[in-house]
């Protein structure tokens, strides 16, 4: 994609190349949990109920990017329901470049879904270079848990709502320690509220939507977050914003 990304801030530099792109948003050491998400400047998550549909070219080609760092992608089921998503395959430029820095080809695809609800036929699942992972609930139908336990690994994060903590413990131990998770709002509030989340990079369409969609993250409950800039970035009229959780320092 060649959409020309110009960083702001720290350091400003025009054009950034690819290699100054991934290092302006490489993952900190340890675990870490990252969410992605674009938002009009009124706050709507989506445009005709994708968020597709609200990126430019500079928000597409940063979307990519950013799944190169990633050992794992975590995506909630109504998202990747929403958005069409295919099976999590890498095109042959990032399977290069994580073979170059020591990574497996692929991410793994981890998704979430309470209900199970999720079509074991789906490419998500049959095309996938990787074993998927579903987290869920231990009171999910255990029909669907067992025609799905055929194509991923499915693995009990809570008895009856998800428990963010378990999942990113679940994903540590199986060495998968730098998460990139695409959301969507429901899954985004309730690691907030959890204090799970360790970083936000949102990309702000220069768009005002108005109507009833969503904002990024949507939760029953609040927690207020303290959360910090540490890069700026714009193409034409898009801008990024890579903010960290406070009680962090890289």
């Amino acid at each position: 994609m060649n959409a020309d990304i110009t960083r702001l801030w720290p350091e400003p530099l025009a054009q950034i190349d690819d290699d100054s792109l991934l290092a302006t948003y490489e993952f900190p050491e340890g675990p870490w949990l990252r969410m992605n998400f674009v938002s009009s400047i009124d706050g709507a998550a989506t445009r005709d109920g994708r968020s597709g549909g609200l990126g430019g070219d500079g928000d597409g080609r940063l979307f990519e990017l950013l799944r190169r760092q990633a050992d794992v992608i975590l995506v909630g089921a109504g998202t990747v329901r929403t958005e069409g998503y295919g099976a999590m395959r890498l095109a042959n430029d990032a399977v290069a470049w994580r073979r170059d820095h020591g990574m497996e080809e692929q991410p793994v695809f981890a998704l979430v879904s309470g209900s199970l609800d999720l079509d074991p036929k789906s490419d998500v699942f049959t095309e996938a270079p990787v074993r998927p992972i579903i987290y869920t609930v231990s009171t999910a139908p255990a029909e669907r848990r067992e025609a799905l336990s055929a194509v991923a690994d499915i693995v009990p994060a809570g008895t009856e709502h998800l428990d963010p903590w378990l999942v990113r413990e679940d994903l540590a131990a199986r060495g998968l320690v730098h998460i990139h998770s695409e959301g969507g709002p429901s899954l985004f509030g309730s690691f907030i509220v959890a204090g799970a989340v360790d970083e936000i990079c949102l990309t702000v369409a220069a768009t005002l939507e108005a109507g009833d969609a969503r904002r990024i993250a949507n939760s029953a409950q609040a927690l207020p977050t303290g959360m910090r800039i540490a890069a700026v970035l714009k193409c034409e009229d898009e801008l990024f914003l890579r903010c960290m959780h406070t009680a962090t320092d890289i």
